[in-house]
């Protein structure tokens, strides 16, 4: 199982509407390298659900229920699309400045690449994100 972490500005979905929903097609991804994470993901696959914009936030997690399909709204047939469920909501959200502020975090793509939408997780830093929403 590989880990994942995909961002998401609340106003447009939230982590609620997922927990409304129960499912959703994380689509409309157009980054080169955004999409070839995206591309990675298989069925069973752990994700965390950051909200962008002004929370910039770890707010919980979800599970990919299938491997990356074409994405419905490209018209090219190039993009592709990952569904995906809830798992659960983290007890408090993992903040961006809770992120940058430990120095465990600094290589990773949340950090230096502050943009990327879709990015994987190494397992150590899952671990931390998930003690710290504790």
């Amino acid at each position: 199982m590989a880990l994942y972490l995909f961002k998401e500005e609340p106003g447009t979905y939230s982590f609620a509407d997922l927990e409304r929903d129960g499912t959703t097609t994380w689509s409309g991804v157009k980054n080169a390298l955004a999409q070839k994470h995206l591309r990675a993901v298989q069925k069973g696959d752990r994700i965390f659900f950051y909200h962008t914009g002004d929370e910039k936030a770890v707010v919980g997690v979800m599970e990919a229920t299938a491997a990356a399909t074409p994405d419905p709204g490209d018209a090219s047939g190039k993009l592709v699309a990952v569904t995906v469920k809830p798992v659960r909501r983290l007890k408090k959200p993992v903040t961006l400045a809770a992120i940058k502020a430990d120095p465990a975090f600094a290589n990773w793509e949340l950090v230096r690449q502050s943009r990327l939408s879709v990015m994987p997780v190494p397992d150590e830093l899952w671990k931390k994100i998930e003690e710290m929403g504790t």
